[in-house]
């Protein structure tokens, strides 16, 4: 069975309030209703339009659909529930009326219904499989395909692995049909995402944190500089008079998501060495110039 998007068939996006999901529920449902509407397909549509609000109107049942999302299904994807999965802990004795009718993969999820019940036979699936899958931060940033070279059994397959943009470390993928085979039909692989560390940028949550060396010069005057961020290069302003650990926003410049995340800027100041007698001297007349004691709050 395929996945699908209960956000996309109600036209609202995932940071939809409960309002604004049964107000779009509302206005489709009169505008798809089969005894008023002529558009194509309009009872078919009516139907998913009525699933998808089935879904989603329950805080419970949403969220159990929403964690499902966070692990990396996408509209379109090849689907079963996952290892240990009891229909969320909703109606597992086969659904209700109100799920009546509703799609296989909506019992799958709250229904206990087809997908389930087609395992208990005495042909089985074989098993989901795990694994690891290193990715740097640029690609977890941008999306893209990454090659994975997996050795099971003895044997070896390479697989290119479509990396969905702004996955976090922990998250997981999953290829449908790429698990141990079985009679029913292959398990599924299922692989969490892992991101090493950065030459530049440390990863807190959507958050990107850049520790930011500047000039002695530009904390105390001020400066509009260019900062790298995973997007690319972007001016920033330094106030003047910034001191070392300042920390400067740069509103959703994180990773994309979405609510996307932000950047945020830590200043180090970095004094330059007084390489020549005439560098020592511009030192020197500051050390007179200034009445300014940096221990002073010691």
């Amino acid at each position: 069975m395929k996945f699908k998007d209960y956000y996309d068939v109600l036209g609202v996006s995932e940071t939809a309030s409960a309002d604004e999901i049964k107000s779009a529920y509302r206005r489709l449902a009169r505008k798809l209703h089969p005894d008023v509407s002529k558009e194509k397909n309009a009872e078919e549509r009516f139907k998913a339009v009525n699933e998808a609000y089935e879904a989603l109107k329950d805080a419970d049942k949403r969220k159990a659909y929403d964690d499902l999302k966070r692990g990396g299904f996408r509209a379109g994807d090849d689907f079963r529930p996952p290892p240990g999965w009891t229909g969320g802990g909703f109606g597992q004795q086969g659904g209700d009326a109100q799920s009546a009718g509703f799609s296989d993969f909506f019992e799958s999820l709250f229904g206990g219904g087809g997908a389930q019940r087609a395992q208990r036979g005495p042909t089985r699936r074989g098993a989901d499989v795990s694994a690891r899958l290193s990715i740097d931060l640029e690609t977890a940033y941008t999306g893209g395909a990454q090659r994975l070279n997996l050795t099971r059994g003895g044997a070896q397959r390479s697989l290119d692995v479509k990396i969905p943009p702004g996955i976090l470390p922990g998250q997981t993928i999953r290829l449908a049909g790429q698990g141990d085979p079985g009679a029913a039909g292959a398990g599924d692989l299922m692989l969490e995402i892992e991101i090493p560390p950065h030459r530049s940028f440390k990863l807190e949550g959507r958050d990107v944190v850049l520790q930011l060396p500047i000039a002695p010069w530009e904390a105390a005057l001020g400066a509009t500089i260019e900062v790298p961020t995973l997007g690319g290069p972007v001016g920033l302003r330094i106030p003047e008079a910034s001191s070392s650990g300042r920390k400067l926003r740069l509103k959703g410049r994180g990773m994309p998501g979405t609510t996307p995340g932000d950047q945020y800027v830590i200043l180090e100041i970095q004094t330059p060495p007084a390489s020549d007698e005439a560098q020592r001297r511009l030192y020197e007349q500051m050390r007179d110039s200034f009445d300014f004691d940096p221990r002073s709050q010691l």
